[in-house]
């Protein structure tokens, strides 16, 4: 297949749209559903990034995009209990056998808010317990490069039938030269083939240099992320994962900022106090993540207060102050951090230092280094200095 029309176009005004080989055949079968221009975008730019980590990492991984930068990435490990909870997938049977399971839910529960109606790039085959996850979460496709019978026969029954499902040849290479057309100019330029691998780690700039390969594999998932990324952008990642994104910013500090709410918020997630909730029944998942979301905020009395609390719950919640959360905040330590060009200012450093980073990767390059450098030896986390920018537009 060299074409295939498309739904609309980035609005439904936007008729006829489609997409189309030049040359060769189209490297997506459409197996279900009928993706529109959007779905497109986030499908193919998620799937370099999931294929991307896998390369370089060795591991399956799985990505929740949202308007073409993604929500989180990780890898297939294993989930915490608690982790478990916070991530609403404590009852899915089989999910330690299934890194892709894993993958996906580690994912999907990074920024839940965020990840409603996500489009989902798998690494490898999507498996049966893979989705059931997805069944159940408000999500409008799925790129991967195989499913398994049960999958597929489960995906098919999303969204009364209608849900987008999209397979993609693995070996698929396109040319080194890419275009696209603004306002009937063309632009040209060549493909972003840059490697990001341990390798790009070497050069350690500040005076700890002590980086280990758990926390190098971080920074390997963030800046694959951040490649993929519509900047300016920011990656916080933990435990093989991204925990925190902040994308498409004017400037760094509140790149920085976004994507350290983000990872404040995904650690407050997984605190016990959250884990205990009880929710009033009839209140569906997204609407949990919503509660969630308030109860965490500054102004929590408006689903805890007298008059309201019964709506969203059975027994009404602890309280979870401010200082109490900052001092559970307090205690988190050895995330890592990428950012997609240099800090311009020492503020980013010590914005991320208050959210756990120890760890950072960055181009390096601003006539303001030293003094970067300088925050971060205060601080005493590891930094390396990349030489390579990773804008994405």
């Amino acid at each position: 297949m060299k074409e295939y029309a498309l739904k609309y176009g980035c609005n439904p005004n936007q008729m006829p749209a489609r997409i189309f080989m030049e040359e060769g055949e189209l490297p997506v079968e459409v197996l279900n559903g009928r993706p529109g221009y959007i779905n497109f975008l986030d499908a193919f730019n998620s799937w370099q990034l999931v294929s991307e980590i896998k390369k370089s990492t060795g591991q399956t991984a799985a990505t929740s995009f949202k308007h073409v930068s993604p929500t989180s990435a990780a890898i297939g490990k294993k989930l915490t209990l608690s982790l478990k909870k916070a991530c609403f997938v404590d009852d899915i049977e089989g999910l330690d056998d299934s890194p892709l399971a894993c993958a996906y839910a580690r994912a999907r529960g990074t920024d839940r808010m965020s990840s409603f109606g996500d489009w989902i790039a798998l690494s490898d085959e999507c498996d049966e317990v893979t989705a059931k996850i997805i069944a159940r979460e408000v999500s409008d496709g799925i790129i991967a490069p195989a499913y398994s019978p049960k999958a597929l026969e489960i995906l098919k029954g999303k969204r009364k039938g209608g849900y987008n499902i999209v397979r993609i040849d693995p070996d698929y290479v396109p040319e080194p030269i890419e275009r696209k057309q603004v306002f009937g100019v063309t632009f040209e330029q060549g493909r972003n083939n840059f490697r990001i691998d341990r390798a790009l780690l070497q050069n350690l700039v500040t005076e700890k240099k002590d980086l280990p390969e758990d926390k190098a594999l971080d920074l390997i998932i963030s800046l694959i992320t951040l490649k993929y990324t519509q900047s300016n952008s920011v990656c916080f990642a933990a435990d093989g994962q991204a925990i925190g994104v902040g994308a498409g910013q004017q400037s760094r500090i509140h790149c920085t900022r976004l994507a350290a709410q983000k990872a404040d918020l995904w650690h407050l997630r997984q605190h016990e106090k959250v884990l205990s909730l009880q929710f009033a029944e009839g209140v569906g998942r997204p609407e949990m993540n919503n509660i969630i979301d308030i109860y965490l905020s500054d102004a929590p009395e408006e689903v805890t207060g007298d008059s309201v609390w019964r709506k969203y719950f059975a027994v009404r919640p602890a309280p979870f102050g401010k200082e109490e959360k900052e001092a559970y905040l307090k205690t988190v330590t050895g995330v890592s951090l990428g950012s997609d060009a240099f800090f311009p200012f020492a503020d980013n450093i010590e914005r991320a230092y208050r959210s756990g980073v120890r760890y950072v990767a960055e181009p390096g390059g601003s006539v303001r280094d030293d003094l970067v450098i300088e925050a971060a030896d205060k601080f005493g986390m590891v930094m390396a200095f990349t030489g390579m920018r990773l804008f994405h537009h």
